[in-house]
């Protein structure tokens, strides 16, 4: 019998930016909050479908956020 996996949320969102060069939103009212995922590989599937969805429009971008990481700094791969 398997242990459940531990949750570790992401959020997936996107919008169209000012510049491809940086990071900054045309309008902050219309971005497109996509959803908040149990684990890294839903969020991607999330974020890789919109992604492809919005291919034709340079400047719209769509990211995942480590939300987990940010709510409990210890689950953070990086520091073990």
């Amino acid at each position: 019998m398997s242990e459940p996996q531990k949750q570790l949320l992401h959020l997936v969102f996107g919008g169209e930016l000012t510049s491809i060069e940086g990071i900054e939103f045309k309008d902050l009212a219309a971005l497109d909050i996509v959803g908040i995922f149990p684990n890294y590989a839903t969020a991607q599937a999330a974020w890789k479908a919109k992604a492809q969805s919005s291919v034709d429009n340079a400047q719209m971008r769509y990211f995942i956020v480590h939300l987990h990481r940010l709510l409990d700094p210890s689950t953070d791969a990086a520091k073990r």
